[in-house]
């Protein structure tokens, strides 16, 4: 209940200012223009490019939303006060982590229907849509640790895709195979080991994350 709290005030803020949304939002679409000018012209390659695409896609502008999570609290000095809050340190990560949950997965929403357009591919069925919020809950889990992890030094926009990528990609790959077999019209059965895979990290990086991140807000 107090994470939810945490949360709650993450998404007032967003809602008064629409920093982290609107921004990564137009970056999305942005990145999906690009992509369609680069490769829209050779439409019977898009069921082997698309998932590399919208992976991308959600990897550049996830990267772009974590990188915010943190910095309202760090620019108004408020990240000493919120550390003083009566609550356990795991509290405050599962506050953060579940506001950027529900960030990525309102701006995958908006996202996934602006690129079956501009792809004419099937995105919007109910594996893909599985496999992002599977994958997005990995995401979001890692990239709330590494945010307070890069929020108080001086080059944080770069120290953060560099620590953070790495680790998610194991996620990304299986993210992006799964969803490869989901617009071939293939079973739960034949993507079985890819969501495994994504399942056993985001485990991962919860756990590790509620371990450590009292450590990492600390420093």
């Amino acid at each position: 209940m107090k994470a939810l709290v945490i949360a709650i005030k993450d998404i007032r803020m967003e809602m008064r200012a629409r920093e982290v949304v609107l921004s990564t939002l137009v970056f999305a679409i942005l990145v999906i223009v690009i992509f369609n000018f680069a490769f829209g012209g050779r439409p019977q390659d898009m069921n082997a490019i698309a998932p590399g695409i919208l992976w991308a896609t959600f990897i550049f502008a996830g990267v772009l939303g974590l990188s915010r999570s943190f910095q309202a609290e760090s620019d108004e000095s408020c990240l000493l006060g919120l550390m003083s809050c009566p609550v356990s340190r795991d509290v405050i990560y599962f506050g953060k982590m579940l506001a950027n949950l529900i960030f990525m997965l309102l701006v995958e929403a908006l996202v996934l229907p602006v690129f079956a357009v501009f792809f004419d591919a099937g995105v919007l069925n109910v594996q893909v849509v599985v496999i992002i919020l599977l994958a997005t809950v990995g995401f979001s889990a890692a990239g709330t640790l590494f945010s307070a992890l890069a929020v108080n030094t001086r080059a944080r926009e770069l120290v953060l895709p560099l620590l953070f990528l790495p680790l998610i990609s194991p996620v990304i790959i299986g993210a992006a195979s799964a969803t490869g077999l989901a617009l071939d019209g293939r079973a739960w059965a034949e993507m079985a080991r890819w969501l495994g895979i994504i399942g056993a990290f985001d485990v991962i990086f919860l756990a590790g994350s509620y371990l450590v991140f009292a450590f990492v807000i600390e420093e």
